[in-house]
């Protein structure tokens, strides 16, 4: 275990130390490359901001009006109806839009019902296997002015709703109700 450590300690630096020399040994001028990176990573973080302002907005607004909870009326009785825990299908929703957000409601779910219940397994598994879709989408494409993200929504959306349901299969096969 002592090795791995050690390794872990070392990787970084000497991964830095790596490149450094490689691009002194290509004439490469490093710290001048190093600055332009910097310049155009300030400039996209200024460009995304308006995105994630509106992508926040939204979600707040979502939250806010009710809607999540007179959607979950309507999905309750056939979640129940498959032996699924209703408690995470707004987990399941709420992941497409946001990181965070999510992470709070299985923080309250482990909370809950604790981290070893069905409940808490299952969030935990659903936080770790899915994406943040709606998010990328808004926040991502939109910085680089992608405008027609139809087929990405559509891949990444089936992907969440494939990664929700195998998450809750795995976890009713290796550990039951």
């Amino acid at each position: 275990m002592e090795i791995v450590q050690i390794i872990s300690l070392w990787l970084i630096p000497l991964t830095i130390g790596f490149i450094l020399l490689y691009g002194t040994w290509k004439k490469i001028p490093t710290y001048e490359s190093f600055v332009e990176g910097g310049k155009e990573g300030i400039s996209i973080a200024v460009s995304i901001i308006p995105y994630l302002v509106g992508m926040l907005v939204s979600i707040s607004i979502f939250r806010a009006s009710g809607a999540l909870d007179y959607m979950m009326r309507f999905i309750k009785p056939l979640a129940e109806a498959i032996g699924l825990p209703a408690e995470v299908v707004p987990l399941a929703m709420v992941r497409t839009i946001s990181g965070t957000a999510a992470l709070g409601m299985t923080t309250d779910l482990i909370a809950t019902y604790g981290p070893d219940s069905f409940v808490g397994r299952l969030a935990s598994t659903i936080q770790g296997s899915t994406e943040t879709t709606l998010y990328v989408l808004t926040v991502y494409f939109g910085a680089v002015g992608i405008r027609k993200m139809g087929d990405a929504l559509k891949v990444g959306i089936l992907a969440d709703i494939l990664s929700f349901v195998v998450s809750f299969i795995v976890i009713l096969l290796v550990f039951g109700r």
